[in-house]
């Protein structure tokens, strides 16, 4: 990553902001290493209401429902994020969700001093609410501050706050410092920290200039906050990006998730963004960060080994997620996304190769000590992988794939997409492993080679390329070599959806002709009802004229 515009105050912005996908990181891994004793918990406070002892599957049923109404917390939370971020502000959206983050951790602390596990879920749900909410925010703020040719690297640094995030709750869960029946409570409210750390930091930041110049139209505040950003008054080439944008965009600027769903222009961007966000989840990550310490016993090592292998990972992580830094503006996204699937999809039929063989040759020693190792090794290396791209790439591209209008319906839809391929895995990965056995790995190899030729024949490269040039090339077959040509034909498909909805059937569809066959020789700009032309250079038999747009109660 290149550090020419990475200045001290961008950097502190960026390091407030996330805070918020730290503590999703955190509540992620939380749960996890406590389940014994917030079992134990659970029987307790059973034993001292009923007067009875509780069976162990509604035990495991209860723990479930701490652990999954996390996720559905973040559905409602990724859900609404759009809205949020377009009332309030990507900015001001960050600052009001702390107050969630901040009940939702005190909830949880306060969980066995109440004696109620209900208090647990609640908590593990406004908790969820809040994660859910950052995960949509916190991209958009990033990539909406960050100079354009830094997009790309500051935007893996929403994972590496993950990974921080899933680490410091790995370590802090071992026997040692929490992971107690004392210690669990205190462990959970921890959570406090980081929604407390931001609500200090954040005021400092300035709003996204392009949420003030684009959606609020406040025009001198986002060359403030430029300034600031930049540490220069040089700051008109954004503002020209930002106004380029606008014009493109402006029909665009209130766009709801049904109008994004149902646009033809923007499905594929919205279908690349989903899939990305699937990759992600159904890569089989999850698998391996719930029940990594079991999958490493069940490969033959000690308790105590496998717990250890389990903060191997988090360690694995965030060192790769900062390897991955640099290359995101150097190496490319779709390039490293490729890499990331493609290694992963290696390494997860090893895992099933090393389960495989382990059970052939179960009555030999020395063979399954060399497989365990095998297994342990193929898992680190499937988390190398994962961390190169599907961890960083989803969050960061989606925001990149659509302009100021849809960006926030867009990346709500991305999120809830994300956060339900993340609540299936977490609940069906179980079953899924008691039916399978061995061959549990397959589905996801299986997926992972799907999005590897997705992404291949769908996906293009969004280095270094401004939001309208990426735009621009979703209308013209990815042609990377015309990108001054796509971005006039990018304004005049805007103008044309401005009129969707506007205009009868007929017209728009005469207006959508218009675009998608424009004359060999000529570009044919339509905004409202003007038209220009470039002549050609042979005099040939003009267009039929465009009919005039008719708006609905303006008498024209």
């Amino acid at each position: 990553m290149s550090c020419d515009g990475l200045t001290l105050f961008l950097s502190y912005a960026i390091l407030a902001a996330v805070l918020g996908m730290l503590q999703f990181g955190y509540n992620t891994g939380v749960i996890n290493a406590p389940e014994v004793n917030i079992e134990n918990f659970m029987k307790d406070v059973y034993k001292d209401r009923y007067g009875e002892d509780i069976s162990d599957d509604s035990v495991k049923t209860l723990y479930s429902v701490a652990v999954s109404i996390f996720a559905i917390g973040g559905m409602v939370g990724g859900f609404s994020g759009g809205t949020i971020a377009n009332r309030f502000g990507r900015k001001g959206g960050l600052l009001l969700n702390n107050v969630l983050g901040i009940v939702g951790a005190c909830l949880m602390g306060f969980t066995k001093l109440a004696e109620s596990y209900e208090m647990l879920f609640f908590g593990r749900f406004i908790i969820g609410v809040n994660c859910g909410l950052n995960t949509s925010l916190v991209p958009m703020y990033i990539s909406e501050i960050a100079p354009l040719n830094l997009r790309g690297g500051l935007g893996t640094v929403n994972q590496l706050a993950v990974t921080v995030g899933l680490l410091v709750s790995q370590v802090l869960g071992i026997e040692q410092i929490l992971g107690t029946n004392e210690g669990w409570p205190v462990l959970l409210g921890l959570a406090i920290c980081p929604a407390i750390l931001q609500l200090l930091l954040l005021p400092v930041c300035p709003e996204s200039p392009r949420y003030l110049l684009i959606t609020k139209q406040w025009e001198e505040e986002a060359r403030k906050a430029l300034r600031r950003l930049r540490a220069s008054n040089q700051v008109e080439e954004d503002i020209e990006e930002m106004r380029a944008e606008e014009r493109a965009q402006q029909a665009e600027s209130t766009i709801s998730m049904t109008e994004l769903i149902c646009s033809p222009t923007l499905r594929a961007p919205l279908v690349i963004g989903v899939v990305m966000q699937l990759s992600q989840q159904l890569s089989g990550i999850n698998a391996v960060f719930y029940y990594s310490t079991n999958l490493f016993t069940s490969s033959g090592l000690t308790d105590e080994s496998a717990k250890f292998a389990t903060i191997g990972i988090g360690a694995i992580m965030v060192c790769m997620t900062l390897v991955s830094i640099p290359l995101m503006d150097r190496t490319g996204r779709r390039t490293l996304h490729l890499y990331g699937l493609g290694g992963m999809f290696i390494f997860s039929i090893f895992i099933t190769i090393s389960f495989l063989i382990k059970e052939f040759f179960g009555y030999v020693q020395e063979m399954i000590d060399w497989m365990s190792y095998i297994s342990v090794v193929s898992t680190l290396c499937f988390v190398v992988f994962f961390a190169v791209g599907p961890g960083s790439i989803p969050w960061m591209i989606t925001a990149e794939l659509f302009s100021q209008g849809p960006r926030p319906a867009a990346m709500s839809i991305a999120v809830l997409v994300n956060w339900m391929a993340n609540f299936l895995v977490g609940i069906g990965f179980p079953s899924m492993k008691s039916s399978l056995e061995n061959y549990t790995f397959l589905p996801f190899s299986a997926f992972l080679a799907i999005f590897w030729i997705f992404t291949y024949k769908k996906v293009p490269e969004t280095k270094n390329k401004t939001f309208e040039e990426i735009l621009a090339l979703f209308r013209h077959g990815n042609d990377r070599s015309s990108l001054r040509d796509s971005r006039l034909y990018g304004s005049m498909l805007n103008c044309v959806n401005a009129l969707e909805g506007h205009i009868p059937p007929a017209e728009s569809a005469a207006l959508m002709v218009a675009e998608e066959k424009p004359h060999p020789d000529s570009f044919v700009f339509a905004a409202g009802s003007e038209r220009s032309s470039v002549a050609p250079a042979q005099p040939e038999r003009p267009p039929p004229p465009l009919p005039p747009p008719r708006f609905p109660n303006s008498g024209v």
